[in-house]
């Protein structure tokens, strides 16, 4: 028997219903739903998602898909993940004209020509094919130039497989793959890297003696004389403080006055 609202969908996996989606978000209407986590259910079929007009943010990673076709119909989907299913096209998204971060990662995208239906779509800004983290790739991404031919075919794109590639930022990523490069060994023959040189002079970094400033010498004075000045006005005030007081205590009871 199955879990209340699931039922098996392709290849004995499981299917997406309206009970489903009600029972893990608490929506009435399907339309209401705008973020939906259904993350390693085993899902084999989308079902009735396409009818979540409303939704903003979809996590379908960690399951057994191999096509996004109900997905045509969600407009307003910003943020996406598919990563660790069994996908061979994304062609279903190129009708998702708000969607602007895209995670396929673990799929099995063989070639840089299936993303051409993301072309189109004029927010998307993020895209990852690979996460070394998780362990997950495409097989397109054993090509080295891989990251180059996305880039042409998305021009748009700021963000690939967590590296920037537009914008700020987008240098200093450039300049680790440039280090990364240059400290791989090569097999062809080749000069010999010239032994390093020290970039400043012996003795550069020796600390120096010890030299008395005399302007330093001449700012201590100075504070000096005006702590000393504002000693001597401190006991001035005191004094005439007593003094008054003094001259008020002897002259007697003071009369009162009513304003």
């Amino acid at each position: 028997m199955e879990p209340p609202g699931e039922k098996p969908g392709e290849a004995g996996g499981l299917q997406i219903t309206p009970q489903l989606l009600k029972l893990r978000t608490g929506e009435f209407s399907l339309e209401s739903i705008l973020l939906l986590k259904l993350r390693c259910l085993g899902l084999a079929d989308l079902g009735c998602l396409g009818e979540c007009l409303g939704l903003q943010w979809l996590d379908l990673s960690g399951n057994a898909l191999t096509h996004l076709g109900p997905l045509a119909s969600l407009r307003q989907l910003a943020v996406l993940n598919v990563s660790n299913n069994q996908l061979t096209g994304l062609e279903p998204l190129a009708t998702c004209e708000n969607l602007q971060s895209l995670n396929a990662a673990g799929n099995l995208l063989a070639t840089p020509g299936q993303l051409q239906c993301l072309a189109g779509l004029p927010c998307l800004e993020y895209l990852r094919l690979r996460d070394p983290l998780a362990r997950l790739s495409n097989p397109l991404c054993a090509s080295p130039s891989y990251r180059a031919a996305v880039r042409e075919l998305l021009p748009g794109l700021k963000v690939i497989d967590g590296e920037r590639v537009i914008g700020r930022g987008s240098e200093f990523y450039q300049l680790c793959r440039d280090l990364d490069s240059s400290l791989r060994p090569s097999s062809s023959p080749g000069p010999r890297a010239t032994e390093a040189q020290p970039w400043v002079e012996p003795g550069y970094w020796e600390s120096w003696p010890s030299r008395s400033s005399s302007i330093l010498e001449e700012a201590c004075r100075q504070f000096q004389d005006t702590l000393q000045e504002c000693w001597d006005l401190e006991r001035q005030a005191s004094d005439s403080l007593a003094q008054a007081e003094q001259a008020l205590s002897s002259a007697g009871p003071t009369s009162s006055f009513v304003f």
